[in-house]
């Protein structure tokens, strides 16, 4: 039984209705060094009785380290699709609303390599059993129902929903995808373990929103590097208080995600678009491809060229 299987299987109370599920959207991301994930959406019947789950699978190898890997996998009904193109009651948002949509379930997987999670390690400096995960110091293998809270709900939500096409749709969805990781790891930690927050400023809704805005507009504008000055002011916060309200909500410096987000794009130019090195390099915004082929070896451990001769 394959993963997808597996999860949908455990979110049905009734196992014997499962049959009645029917494919009708299937998304694969596959590229080397880059997050793999899998989108799948079925079709529902309403009489079907269903429960939204998520699930997290840690394998562990000692003796094939290269294989390890951290695999996130959220199944969620109660959703609608519509099967037309340009619905307008769909592209605004408005799917209920639209007598074409139909019930669905859908299935998303991620799965996250050590060389990618590596890129969080440093970010993160406490000992808790989350980071145990990230760096896989944990010996042993397992799998544990994972609880799907109100964001973990909403960034599942956006990877399905979204308008995002072409290039800002992989920019888009990679950002979702670290999200999804971020609040899963915050999720594993047990109560003694979690956090008390230091940024006292970020119990008022309005300065959260200032620092999520920030994260919108780094993702939107990859391509045109901006500094934190720059981008505190597009937000009206004091630069001080951003780049701390950021490091505490989304577990990363300002800099080390925008250069992150920028390379799991280039990623998806190189092996997916087949762009040239250089047409990326300028598309990303940097001066000289030595630059962009330096900070990309040292982010990804690969040389440019080399994922643009496995696209082909």
């Amino acid at each position: 039984m394959s993963a997808t299987e597996e999860i949908i299987r455990l979110s049905f109370k009734d196992l014997d209705q499962s049959a009645s599920l029917e494919l009708v959207s299937h998304r694969v991301h596959q590229i080397p060094g880059a997050v793999q994930y899998e989108i799948k959406r079925f079709s529902r019947s309403v009489n079907i009785l269903t429960e939204d789950m998520g699930m997290l699978v840690y394998e562990y190898n000692s003796q094939k380290p290269k294989e390890n890997n951290l695999k996130l996998k959220f199944c969620l009904a109660g959703n609608m699709y519509c099967a037309r193109q340009d619905c307008s009651n769909c592209t605004a948002g408005r799917p209920k609303d639209c007598a074409d949509s139909t019930d669905s379930v859908d299935v998303v997987s991620v799965q996250f390599t050590p060389s990618h999670l590596s890129q969080f390690i440093k970010s993160r400096t406490s000992n808790s059993f989350s980071d145990s995960l990230l760096k896989f110091k944990h010996k042993l293998s397992f799998t544990r129902t994972l609880p799907l809270c109100c964001k973990t709900k909403t960034v599942i939500e956006g990877l399905l929903g979204h308008s995002y096409n072409g290039t800002l749709e992989n920019i888009y969805v990679n950002a979702q995808l670290q999200m999804l990781l971020l609040l899963t790891m915050d999720s594993m930690a047990d109560d003694k373990e979690l956090e008390v927050i230091s940024c006292k400023f970020l119990s008022n809704e309005a300065d959260k929103d200032k620092v999520e805005k920030a994260r919108e507009i780094l993702i939107k504008h990859i391509g045109e590097p901006i500094t934190i000055k720059e981008l505190s002011r597009k937000v009206a916060m004091n630069e001080c208080y951003l780049k701390k309200g950021f490091k505490e909500m989304y577990g990363s410096t300002i800099f080390d995600f925008y250069q992150n987000q920028r390379m799991e794009h280039a990623k998806y130019l190189l092996y997916e678009k087949g762009l040239s090195v250089t047409d990326v390099s300028m598309m990303l915004g940097y001066s000289s491809i030595s630059h962009f082929s330096t900070a990309f070896k040292r982010l990804t451990g690969l040389k440019p060229c080399e994922l643009l001769f496995a696209s082909r």
